[in-house]
């Protein structure tokens, strides 16, 4: 790991906050969250669930949390707009929609 991603890692998990899973606001980004985003330069949509490694599976749209792009998500809300680098630059990832979030379902066992 480079030096300045480990920085970027560091400030990220500084700037974190410890909610009760009750607490967490229904449009927040959460881990098995079911998220509709899109890509501000190409106005691409994409829908997947945010999983743990072992439950990814890129045919059932559900994608590891080791995944760049899922852990630019988590902690963010809906209509939030993400900086995102990609090899061919800069983007912005705009969060649309959280179709399915647990902790506003209720499933906290999850």
């Amino acid at each position: 790991m480079k030096k300045e991603d480990a920085d970027k890692l560091l400030a990220e998990l500084h700037s974190a906050k410890i909610v009760a899973s009750e607490d967490i606001p229904k449009d927040v980004v959460t881990m098995n969250s079911i998220v509709k985003i899109h890509f501000q330069n190409n106005k691409n949509s994409v829908q997947f669930q945010i999983v743990y490694p072992h439950l990814a599976n890129i045919k059932e749209n559900k994608i590891s949390i080791f995944s760049s792009v899922a852990s630019a998500l988590i902690g963010y809300r809906v209509h939030d707009e993400i900086d995102w680098l990609i090899p061919s630059g800069m983007t912005k990832i705009v969060i649309d929609e959280i179709i399915y979030q647990p902790e506003a379902a209720g499933d906290f066992d999850l």
